[in-house]
């Protein structure tokens, strides 16, 4: 009997240990959210990317940019050199900045903004009207409403590609590329070329897709994460298969290892999975989001970036784990603490002294 107390009370000492770990006491994420008030062009903000504390937020009043976190902005429109002011998306590398305008091209500086060079059709772009944009080395990738333009030395020569060289619909909305291979997403499905854009292979819901109305896509490895406006759709192996995920009217999608971040029109607003999809949490205004009309999402580090109809909003994530170290306790919890711990010792002692 003696014995059964002591692995009570031990239990029930070890319990007080996990329960005081900071990290088993939180209970999702608090985003922060900045708008006009703090500096942004707009408050529709279409598309978001972060490196370091540097943050780019791609707005119809032009393209902010914040190098402290999002404490401070500095927006960058037509005066600074851009197209136009509407930016419906960008991509940064280095001191590169890539801007994605609807109706003047796309807009690129290479040192920090301070300077802009304007791509339009005269240069080769299939259209002024740019959805998104993504760049690898010299290589530029430009999403437009009439197919998806390419350079590969840094926007001095374009090759356009649209249904005529097998993409499934020149209504491009977005574009990844890794490697030889690159992903437009079209409104009329995925397409996919693995050599560089000389063949395409367009995948539709006939292939497993949620809709063929794909408005964003990332890729790492084998798997390829297309957002389309019925949902999350899957595939790990290069497009051969398909699995869905009903997560609402998506806008856009990122992933890292297991973690995905689906941005969509209302129903989660929000919605990350940490286990590849089996699972789903969903935020909201209600956590602060800007709104939940989310356009864009991107992570980097510990840092969640969303881009939403109603500001950029940024939460921090903390390792859900439980450690096994306690942190500290507050003043009340600690002398409470210490009491019982006192009073546990004696009763121990008072339960081995009964036993022998």
């Amino acid at each position: 009997m003696a014995s059964f107390r002591i692995a009570l009370l031990a239990t029930a000492a070890s319990a007080l240990s996990l329960a005081a770990t900071p990290a088993a006491l939180a209970n999702g994420l608090s985003f922060t959210n900045y708008t006009t008030t703090n500096g942004l062009g707009g408050n529709n903000v279409n598309g978001v990317y972060a490196s370091g504390s540097t943050i780019y937020a791609a707005t119809y009043g032009g393209l902010s940019i914040s190098t402290n976190n999002g404490t401070n902005w500095t927006n960058y429109t037509t005066t600074n050199g851009l197209g136009v002011n509407a930016v419906l998306g960008v991509y940064a590398s280095g001191s590169s900045i890539y801007a994605a305008t609807y109706g003047g091209g796309l807009s690129i500086s290479t040192n920090n903004g301070i300077n802009w060079t304007n791509y339009t059709t005269t240069n080769g772009l299939v259209s002024n009207n740019l959805r998104g944009v993504y760049a690898s080395g010299s290589s530029i990738y430009a999403a437009t409403i009439n197919g998806l333009s390419i350079s590969t030395n840094n926007g001095t020569n374009w090759t356009n590609y649209t249904t005529t060289n097998g993409l499934g619909g020149n209504d491009v909305n977005g574009v990844y590329a890794s490697g030889s291979s690159i992903y437009a997403a079209t409104n009329n499905g995925l397409s996919i070329s693995t050599n560089n854009g000389t063949s395409w292979t367009n995948y539709t819901t006939t292939n497993g897709l949620a809709t063929s109305i794909v408005r964003g896509v990332y890729a790492s490895g084998n798997t390829i994460y297309a957002a389309t406006n019925g949902g999350l759709s899957i595939s790990t192996n290069n497009g051969t298969n398909w699995t869905n995920y009903t997560v609402g009217n998506m806008y856009g999608v990122y992933a890292s290892g297991s973690t995905i971040y689906a941005a969509t029109n209302g129903n989660g607003a929000l919605s990350i999975s940490t286990n590849n999809g089996t699972s789903w949490t969903n935020y909201t205004t209600t956590n602060g989001l800007g709104s939940n009309d989310v356009r864009g999402v991107y992570a980097s580090g510990s840092s969640i970036y969303a881009a939403t109809y109603g500001g950029v909003s940024i939460a921090q994530q903390s390792d859900p784990t439980p450690s096994a170290v306690p942190g500290p306790l507050p003043l009340f919890g600690a002398a409470s603490a210490f009491g019982f711990s006192r009073k546990l010792r004696r009763r121990l002692r008072a339960a081995v002294s009964t036993s022998c």
